[in-house]
């Protein structure tokens, strides 16, 4: 692979990128393995999503596939099991600089996540010298324009999240929202239909609020006819699918070519 950009270099391509408006295509990556995401890495995708929240992903497993990317054209993104300051400390020391804040409900919560990203005085991060992100103390002036270099995307899953979706996009330092479609159809009373029409209703509300916020859109739909639509719909930053997901239906589709013998 040549003319990589690592995925911590400055300034962070990926959200110039985003904030352009430009289609990114990404894929969540739950197996927790570094092995599975370096092949992820190799796909070319825009972006991958490290999932935090729904798999067995820890502080070490987490470095481990960051190592893995190192060479890949695709920016890492994580997923924080919550809207936790300390968490999202080490996942920056660790170097990370893209940021998924999973069932931000308000506008405070949304600042709360933004501010634990920036060091003071515009927020509350932790200041270490010399630490994995900084490439260990050898990035000049990186306490001063790391701030400039992290996206915050925080996810929209719950009724109460759409009603204050206006809110939630006027918060400096909110780069774009995340559309959750199978916490959002639980929360309008649709489990395991995001395809209901009010649920619909709602993704186009989120949608057209942060259009009118100049917010870039990201969702996770693992059907094409879905990701499709959605892109027409406005989003852009777009997870086609999983790992987990593609090796259950690539293991399974090859057993079913012998099931008959």
């Amino acid at each position: 692979m040549t003319n990589v950009t690592p995925y911590n270099a400055f300034p962070n391509q990926f959200k110039q990128d985003l904030l352009a408006g430009k289609k990114l295509i990404g894929c969540w990556s739950s197996l927790a393995n570094p092995i599975t995401t370096e092949i992820l890495g190799l796909a070319g995708f825009d972006w991958l999503l490290l999932d935090g929240e729904h798999s067995p992903n820890d502080i070490n497993s987490f470095m481990l596939q960051l190592m893995a990317l190192k060479d890949s054209p695709s920016a890492p993104f994580v997923r924080i099991q919550s809207n936790d300051p300390v968490q999202i400390k080490r996942l920056l020391d660790l170097g990370f600089y893209n940021f998924l804040v999973p069932f931000v409900e308000s506008a405070d919560e949304a600042a709360y996540a933004v501010s634990a990203t920036r060091y003071p005085p515009h927020g509350k991060r932790g200041i270490s010298v010399a630490m994995r992100s900084n490439r260990y103390g050898t990035v000049k002036d990186y306490h001063n324009i790391v701030g400039d270099n992290i996206v915050v995307s925080v996810q929209i899953e719950s009724r109460k999240a759409v009603d204050a979706i206006d809110a939630i996009c006027a918060v400096n330092g909110v780069d774009s929202v995340f559309i959750g479609p199978s916490d959002l159809a639980a929360g309008f009373g649709h489990l395991g239909n995001p395809s209901h029409p009010e649920v619909q209703a709602a993704m186009q509300r989120v949608i057209i609020a942060a259009k009118a916020a100049g917010k870039p859109i990201g969702i996770l739909a693992p059907v094409e006819a879905d990701a499709r639509r959605y892109m027409e719909m406005g989003v852009t930053m777009v997870a086609v699918g999983s790992d987990q997901g593609l090796f259950r239906a690539a293991t399974q589709g090859l057993r079913d070519k012998y099931s008959a013998d």
